[in-house]
């Protein structure tokens, strides 16, 4: 059985998943290509979460997916160092013909599923008038079913702002509002690439809303708040994780647990990781990536006689903002304006850089199962033409000798 690239939300608290394209064309069968993109996706996910962490306070939540989609579409308009560094941190393989392997994989996911929705939807739009490249945008269309969209940034930079966000909302069933926030679009925009996902599952094994009680949550801090905690028996996999030293001396408290709870059709899970102590969350994200969660769930047991206890609740992300984090992972050449290649894009004389990388999230977990979707947007604007040298402010200056540099 492939394994598929992470859908899971990582997080305090939660998982997430996939948006339809109009037309998906043929199914995809799975290829080595495709498998090697979903583990680069998988190692991705966590590269990512591990940045995310380190800047956001409170509960985390992001779809690692769409943020590699819509990345992985940019990346096959790049050249250069440009392209090697978005290769190497979405950890895409070097060979072109697999990295368009990654538009298969949306293809794969925008299929209509019998037991639950889970939908994949890429979009472009690009400055009308702009000399793109028609190799590239036929590419976009073959492999990520992304259709382009002429726009007049130029003109009305908001308006196409507002048409991209009505988009996002249309994509993700009104959960994604307002992806772009006001002010990111400028005039000199020119391009806009987009994916949105959105999934609803029933859980194989539901909850019944009669077990669901109040009971308290305990913080990072030791303070408890109270939550509405859902309750059942059994209906997971599920695996605890001890130290020898404890088992040596008869303790049997695990350092950590992990339980997998599986969606009807039990082609996609939910997967909760749960330290041992309220404050041993930090110690349980240094131990993770793709290799040990593999090798957890390798391990989990069918968990028929274990009670599960899982909060239920509702969260939405304001706009996440993810230059910072992709900087920080390596892909500083993309959003550098003296140094970005984006030539296999476009044949104009002007060059393209990255602006910005925006992602919004939303999460339902209930008794009947769950409902999540997730919009990430990359955007791409001209460099100034001209940049004037202007001293006409408080200024600094010496004289050096060129010769030696003192």
């Amino acid at each position: 059985m492939p394994r598929l690239p992470l859908l899971v939300v990582l997080g305090v608290l939660s998982g997430l998943t996939g948006c339809r394209a109009k037309d998906p064309g043929p199914p995809v069968p799975w290829s080595a290509d495709m498998q090697a993109v979903a583990d680069g996706n998988n190692q991705f996910a966590f590269d990512l979460y591990a940045k995310l962490c380190d800047r956001e306070k409170g509960n985390l939540f992001f779809s690692p997916y769409s943020a590699h989609t819509a990345l992985a579409m940019t990346a096959t308009g790049a050249r250069g160092t440009t392209r090697d560094e978005m290769v190497a941190v979405l950890h895409l393989p070097t060979d072109e013909q697999q990295v368009a392997a990654a538009g298969d994989l949306a293809r794969y996911y925008a299929h209509p599923r019998k037991d639950y929705e889970l939908s994949v939807a890429n979009a472009i739009w690009g400055q009308k008038g702009f000399p793109w490249r028609p190799e590239f945008l036929n590419g976009q269309t073959d492999r990520f079913g992304s259709g382009f969209q002429d726009a007049d940034f130029a003109t009305d930079p908001d308006g196409e702002r507002q048409r991209i966000n009505q988009w996002a909302a249309e994509k993700t069933r009104d959960q994604v509002k307002e992806l772009v926030p006001p002010g990111l679009v400028t005039k000199t925009q020119q391009m806009v690439l987009a994916n949105a996902i959105y999934f609803k599952g029933a859980w194989q094994s539901q909850f019944d809303p009669k077990h669901t009680t109040s009971l308290p949550f305990t913080l990072a801090d030791a303070t408890t708040v109270p939550v509405p905690m859902m309750r059942r028996e059994g209906g997971f996999r599920h695996y605890a994780e001890f130290a020898p030293a404890d088992q040596r001396a008869g303790r049997w408290e695990p350092e950590f647990q992990v339980a997998e709870l599986p969606y009807k059709g039990a082609e996609l899970s939910m997967v909760v990781l749960v330290p041992g102590t309220h404050d041993g969350l930090p110690a349980l994200e240094a131990r993770l990536s793709a290799p040990a969660l593999d090798g957890w769930l390798i391990k989990a047991q069918n968990a028929n006689d274990t009670g599960l206890y899982l909060p239920k609740f509702k969260l939405e992300t304001g706009a996440m903002m993810m230059r910072e984090p992709l900087q920080a992972l390596g892909m500083r050449r993309a959003f550098d304006p003296a140094g970005a290649d984006f030539t296999g894009m476009h044949t104009s004389t002007e060059a393209l850089f990255v602006n910005f990388v925006v992602q919004k999230a939303f999460v339902d977990v209930n008794e009947e199962g769950t409902e999540a979707a997730a919009a990430t947007a990359v955007g791409l604007m001209k460099t100034a033409a001209k940049l004037d040298f202007r001293a006409d402010r408080p200024f600094l200056f010496l004289i050096r000798d060129v010769k030696h540099g003192t």
